[in-house]
């Protein structure tokens, strides 16, 4: 059974999101009301994933991922709110989320997206990626020193749209046919030609640069 947190400053929220995990067969193992419980959840708990609103009084879900990121925590985030700014898309991702979905999702998709995360994947809902194409459209995202792009080899494409779409390494494994190990080399060679730190920022590139269509 995945274990999660709950951040949500609304209590009746975070019960009905406890109430439906436990029926997709998910256990919730604590709950938090702003960014500093959710950190300190985290930190206590150990959960698999943790699923995060962004807008919480005193310290907010970024201010939570950044000090994760500090941390050097490895729990997931999935970001889980009702707001689609384009922005805050960009803060919750630069700050180090590894999934984005909106608070109208339904269990089933809410259930899949856990696991994704759990398995090591990321996911973001298909309008939080129209919001990212927007962005970067605008060239939010655009650093002002990044390093030349190197080539990528069209199965290094393949595995990395796969990630974009929000596939684990071992659904990516089965997908295009490798050994999970293959995939993993495949990843590390693409952080190391998009000069990325993570998956998402690779994506973020791959997007920027249009080689995902």
């Amino acid at each position: 059974m995945t274990r999660v947190i709950v951040a949500d400053d609304q209590a009746l929220v975070r019960e009905g999101i406890r109430t439906l995990l436990e029926v997709a067969g998910i256990e919730v193992v604590a709950e938090a009301e702003d960014g500093a419980q959710a950190v300190a959840a985290i930190e206590e708990h150990a959960p698999e994933v943790a699923l995060m609103d962004l807008r919480m009084p005193r310290h907010d879900g970024i201010w939570a991922l950044e000090q994760l990121r500090e941390q050097g925590s490895a729990v997931p985030v999935l970001v889980l709110t009702t707001f689609d700014d384009d922005r805050l898309v960009l803060r919750a991702l630069r700050a180090g989320a590894r999934g984005y979905l909106l608070k109208d999702v339904t269990i089933a998709r809410l259930a899949h997206a856990v696991g994704v995360l759990a398995d090591g994947g990321t996911l973001m809902s298909p309008s939080v990626t129209d919001s990212l194409l927007r962005a970067l459209r605008d060239g939010e995202e655009r650093e002002v020193q990044e390093a030349p792009l190197q080539a990528l080899t069209p199965r290094e494409i393949e595995v990395l749209r796969l990630v974009a779409e929000g596939c684990s390494n071992r659904e990516i494994a089965e997908v295009l046919h490798l050994a999970e190990g293959t995939v993993k080399n495949h990843l590390s060679v693409i952080l190391q030609k998009t000069g990325s730190r993570d998956r998402t920022s690779a994506v973020l590139r791959a997007l920027r640069e249009g080689l995902l269509g």
